[in-house]
């Protein structure tokens, strides 16, 4: 749907939200966000108690069990609302809260069959694409350590998988090397860079599920996409106040989310650079990052859980450029692409990120084991 959607459109999306709109009338409807997979929007509501709540149209393409999402929303948030009833913080910290249609369901399905929800708007806050300095990276680190925190004692198998293989480095290693045993690769020093690039790593792309497997990292509950932007601040205060995003929350490694918050967080060039020379890892970032996080974390995490927070920063950033990497093989697939080599250009970012990675692990490993 087009931000600029007919009258009809307007009319159909105001009967929609006013299945979730228990509190009040709606009063308007726009567009919200800039997120790429399901369609957002901030609904006006006339009521005392709230002024607005966020609707969404899920991506059934890319969540193919939105019920199941559904279910292992209501659980978690359910969870940590009654732990922060029970002990609460010194500062403000909120979950996003599932609406109920008027039929008490936590979604409701319109005429073309599209899949809705409707969650709470977290009032004046505001998010961030890229970090600031290192209070901000402080910050985005402890709002990931109080994520991790307030669902650590929530079973994992509570929660459905809904998300199977994700962040699963050697099956992503199995399906490079299936396309590459089908394609021909262009000569290019880019693409030897890179087929080089992974051949040296193939025994590495195994380290956190063999620790998995032999009971040394246990499973819990991850965020699945702790990136910056889904962090919300206080306007005000500029402190840490919510993780949103929550369709990817599902049993995995807390490493996971560890590694990319620092892979996409610790990068100063960005993601789509086009200047592979200047990517580097700032492990000034990284330093206030894992000083947030592990002021909160340290309550839950063991011995093993430290050993590994190293190599969980240096995996998830070869991980995405073997995606990358996979995806420019196949043809470009999977990821939306501006041009036939964008994929090419996006894996060299992340493996120059690793290469920047790797050089600095004294320096890294020295950072964590002086938090401990």
């Amino acid at each position: 749907m087009t931000k600029e959607f007919n009258t009809q459109a307007a009319e159909n999306l105001v009967a929609i939200a006013e299945q979730f709109a228990g509190l009040g009338k709606v009063t308007g409807v726009k567009a919200f966000g800039s997120g790429n997979i399901n369609d957002t929007f901030l609904v006006d509501i006339n009521s005392s108690e709230e002024q607005y709540f966020v609707l969404q149209r899920i991506n059934t393409q890319v969540f193919r069990q939105p019920q199941l999402i559904m279910q292992n929303m209501r659980t978690f948030t359910e969870h940590v609302r009654n732990r922060l009833q029970h002990t609460p913080l010194n500062r403000r910290w909120e979950v996003p809260r599932v609406l109920l249609t008027k039929d008490s369901l936590d979604y409701c399905r319109d005429a073309d069959g599209s899949f809705w929800r409707a969650i709470s708007f977290i009032e004046g806050s505001q998010s961030f694409d890229t970090m600031r300095d290192r209070s901000h990276a402080k910050e985005i680190g402890y709002a990931l350590g109080m994520f991790h925190n307030l669902i650590s004692d929530l079973p994992p198998e509570k929660l459905a998988d809904t998300f199977q293989g994700f962040h699963i480095t050697p099956l992503y290693l199995q399906h490079y090397e299936e396309v590459l045993a089908k394609t021909s690769a262009s000569q290019s020093s880019e693409v030897n860079y890179c087929l080089q690039f992974v051949s040296d790593r193939q025994t590495f792309a195994h380290i956190l599920e063999n620790a998995k497997v032999e009971g040394k990292l246990p499973l819990r509950l991850m965020h699945g996409d702790p990136k910056i932007n889904n962090v919300m601040f206080d306007t005000a205060t500029l402190q840490a106040v919510s993780v949103i995003d929550l369709d990817t929350v599902k049993p995995g490694l807390v490493h996971y989310d560890i590694g990319d918050c620092l892979r996409s967080g610790c990068n100063p060039a960005g993601e789509e650079s086009e200047n592979w020379d200047s990517v580097y890892f700032d492990t000034d970032l990284c330093q206030g990052i894992l000083q947030g996080y592990l002021s909160v974390a340290k309550a839950f995490l063991t011995e093993n859980d430290y050993a590994y927070i190293y190599d969980a920063i240096r995996l998830i950033a070869f991980e995405l450029g073997l995606r990358f990497f996979a995806d420019y093989l196949a043809g470009n697939v999977y990821f939306k692409v501006k041009h036939p080599e964008h994929n090419l250009a996006r894996a060299i970012v992340q493996f120059k990120l690793t290469e920047s990675i790797e050089s600095q692990e004294t320096q890294i490993c020295n950072i964590i084991k002086d938090m401990k």
